[in-house]
């Protein structure tokens, strides 16, 4: 996020844990000015993060020079090809929405590559229901459309449908997918 502070659903669900994570590999799916990669660095996670805007890369690196996490310039539909199965989680907030409707598959599909055995993606995006417009950029997402992570093999643990507390509040899905054990 831009705001300065890591995502409030993601420190919500960071909370849950009783010891810290580590040795877990976590990639930020647009990671922006990085708050939100911080934040899981600091709940013991071996953090990448990317953005596909070299401006946002160096505006983590810059903001948090001591940090651990690695911060990459990198595209979500083309990835490294060593990022292939090497995360446990894969964090994504607010950039699906930002996509094109004929590139938010893709881009789903290309989060499901870079899971490890037992992974999982936690996506939380703005929310529609499927006959609702569009709208303006940020689109949000319908139910329908997450339903890509399930087709590619993962199992949906949960999709809520929250409200943010912003002023006026944002409806959001709130969503967790796994992959199933080999």
């Amino acid at each position: 996020m831009a705001d300065g502070h890591p995502n409030a659903n993601l420190v919500a669900w960071l909370r849950t844990f009783a010891a810290a994570p580590i040795r877990k590999r976590c990639l930020v799916v647009g990671c922006g000015r990085g708050d939100d990669a911080e934040a899981l660095a600091s709940a013991g996670f071996e953090v990448t993060a990317c953005d596909i805007a070299p401006s946002a890369v160096e505006a983590a690196r810059s903001r948090f020079p001591r940090s651990g996490v690695d911060y990459v310039v990198a595209d979500i539909l083309q990835p490294p090809p060593a990022w292939t199965s090497a995360f446990d989680l894969v964090f994504e907030a607010s950039t699906l929405q930002g996509l094109p409707t004929a590139l938010r598959r893709a881009a789903m599909l290309s989060m499901t590559t870079l899971l490890a055995t037992a992974g999982r993606v936690f996506v939380l995006c703005r929310a529609r229901d499927s006959g609702d417009p569009l709208g303006e950029r940020p689109w949000p997402l319908s139910r329908e459309e997450l339903t890509a992570f399930e087709d590619a093999g993962l199992r949906a643990t949960s999709i809520d449908d929250v409200l943010d507390d912003e002023t006026p509040p944002v409806r959001r899905f709130r969503a967790f997918f796994d992959r199933l054990e080999a």
